[in-house]
């Protein structure tokens, strides 16, 4: 759905706004942009995400979230793929402020907002500690992190560890991509009927 807009919203005017709404808006600080469906891939990569950090986590202060819950960073609101929450829990809310790890995971559409805009909205929000986006076609992962003033990027190749120290946790990359094969050339047809 393309949704026009004349005249750039606030942050308040889009979260009432999209409490009326039957799909997920993110918001660039001006207008609302629709959300999209994703992959297989994009999904398989979500799960294994709740079930590795997630579970990591379990008996721990911080928690993992899905892309359920909105993220507010510098004045835009945002659906991570997923991200870790250190702060007390409140069933109610509905947007979060202060998240320690963000996940998103790449896809040719969003690849250079989250690269760029996103990246630069997670640097300026003090709370985010490290941002890790997951390649969608092959294992890999860059991920920034904070060190003093600085927020300093690495790539990760497939036999990495995904060291997270400010929630005490590592996850090998490899883990987060079980159940994918990237064996098959991404531009094959699939085998038998679609449905």
């Amino acid at each position: 759905m393309n949704v026009a807009f004349r005249k750039p919203m606030s942050l308040q005017e889009f979260l009432i706004w999209e409490e009326g709404q039957g799909q997920r808006f993110e918001f660039d600080g001006f207008h609302p942009v629709a959300m999209t469906g994703g992959t297989e891939a994009h999904s398989t990569l979500q799960a294994n995400l709740a079930i590795s950090v997630g579970g990591r986590l379990r008996g721990k202060p911080c928690r993992f979230h899905g892309s359920d819950l909105k993220v507010e960073v510098a004045g835009s609101i945002r659906y991570p793929d997923g991200f870790v929450l250190c702060s007390s829990p409140d069933p109610r809310r509905t947007v979060v402020r202060d998240p320690v790890v963000i996940f998103e995971v790449l896809s040719n559409s969003t690849a250079s907002i989250d690269r760029i805009t996103k990246n630069h909205e997670y640097a300026a929000t003090p709370s985010i500690q490290r941002y890790i986006m997951l390649e969608q076609d092959r294992i890999g992962a860059t991920v920034f992190s904070r060190a003093g003033d600085d927020w300093i990027g690495h790539i990760l190749k497939e036999d990495a560890v995904l060291h997270m120290p400010e929630i005490g946790i590592d996850v090998p990359l490899a883990e987060l991509y079980e159940g994918l094969d990237f064996s098959q050339p991404a531009d094959a047809a699939p085998e038998g009927p679609i449905e």
